[in-house]
């Protein structure tokens, strides 16, 4: 099929909302009032990313009310226009936007939360050099040690979440304190600590901080064995070689075809089912440094670096997701270039909205006719490859491997 007759054949199609659509990144928890439309959404689930030290506490609220649960796993792979209501997926991390509000207190030589160090940690963290009084409207910086242990907590408070919102950010600049007029002009409804129309400062984060507020987040997620959520804008090398710190020397090894072939049919001569792909998987099952799988978020990299994504030796596994709002605002011909250069079970889809209800939902429909477009896949097709991808994003190979219920009870 070619491209312009999938376009018009999907653009035609009823949408089969009851196959299930799965938002992979998303921010309801940025307009709290907006809880009361996820009922309503005909989408199945959404992964909802904390941001900050503000968010935190409410994607946890949120979770409480409409998290996936034991109990309630089944529904993610049921099809079914009743009896599938719509589940949130809790992620909860600090993005590279807030990073600056960290000290790493594992390293005695840098600036605390003292008094006195406050204005020496912001000082070196921003560039260039922030003034006194741009200091003096910056939060009391927290320790990163605090930090890891309350998203420690919030993970194993919800099994089924993940970690993100994380990142780095080369292009992103702090806003200016609120100032009297601001604060007249404020949206009551927002979740506090965003930008909320300010004007930008010329300060930025220093890549150094970003990068080690990632990798210790990375750490963590590798530890529990979760799954991350990962922001990338203006820094695609440095993201790939912050992730790679992670994993070095736990790389697995590519055997040759011939190599393969041997060890394979040596297996089979001692009628040892076990392959080695299976001994590096159970190997590596318990805690490491690295994450097992990770998402780069409205992935705007050029189509050429998914090569490095993609290295068999990689023992995490790479997803790449994809929104209207971030990735397709103008129809984008490199965005379409990427997306069909993705391996179709690599590919994941969002809306990355700051709101649930039902603009929510037409986004997410938007970028799922797009995909199915480009890839050349009927609705119907596409969304059940979809689903399966992030379920298997969600849950690991777990997922192919075990029925639902074996699933609900590990």
């Amino acid at each position: 099929m070619s491209d312009a007759k999938g376009e018009t054949d999907t653009a035609k199609e009823a949408f089969p909302w009851h196959l299930g659509l799965y938002d992979a990144h998303c921010h309801p928890t940025d307009t709290i009032a907006s809880q009361d439309d996820i009922p309503k959404m005909k989408a199945r689930v959404l992964t909802i990313m904390a941001t900050r030290g503000e968010d935190q506490d409410i994607v946890r609220q949120f979770a409480k009310k409409y998290g996936v649960r034991r109990e309630t796993i089944r529904s993610l792979s049921c099809e079914g226009d009743n009896g599938c209501p719509t589940q949130l997926v809790p992620a909860f991390g600090w993005h590279p936007w807030f990073s600056h509000q960290i000290f790493d207190d594992s390293n005695p030589s840098c600036p605390g939360s003292e008094i006195d160090d406050t204005a020496r940690h912001y000082k070196a963290v921003l560039t260039p050099s922030p003034d006194d009084d741009f200091i003096s409207s910056l939060p009391k910086p927290r320790p990163l040690s605090g930090l890891l242990d309350q998203l420690r907590e919030s993970l194993q408070s919800f099994p089924y979440s993940l970690v993100g919102e994380v990142g780095i950010d080369r292009s992103f600049r702090l806003p200016y304190h609120w100032t009297a007029d601001d604060e007249t002009k404020r949206n009551e409804s927002l979740t506090p600590g965003g930008r909320e129309g300010r004007r930008l400062t010329p300060y930025r984060v220093q890549i150094d901080h970003q990068c080690k507020i990632l990798k210790a987040q990375l750490n963590l997620a590798g530890e529990l064995g979760r799954p991350v959520s990962v922001h990338g804008v203006a820094a695609h090398g440095i993201v790939f070689e912050t992730l790679k710190e992670t994993w070095q020397g736990h790389e697995r090894q590519v055997l040759s075809k011939r190599e393969r072939k041997r060890r394979t049919s040596a297996a089979n001569a001692r009628a040892n089912p076990a392959t080695s792909d299976e001994k590096e998987r159970d190997k590596a099952s318990g805690p490491q440094p690295y994450p097992p799988r990770i998402c780069l978020h409205s992935y705007s990299g050029p189509a050429d670096q998914l090569k490095q994504y993609l290295d068999p030796s990689i023992p995490a596994t790479i997803y790449f997701s994809f929104s209207r709002l971030i990735n397709f605002s103008n129809r984008s011909e490199k965005a379409k270039e990427v997306v069909k250069a993705v391996p179709n079970d690599r590919i994941l889809i969002e809306s990355d909205r700051h709101s649930a209800g039902d603009e929510m939902d037409r986004l997410l429909e938007d970028i799922t006719r797009l995909v199915c477009e480009i890839k050349g896949w009927s609705l119907a097709e596409g969304m059940k490859l979809l689903a399966n991808n992030y379920r298997n994003f969600l849950l690991g190979e777990q997922s192919l491997e075990q029925p639902w219920s074996d699933i609900c009870e590990n």
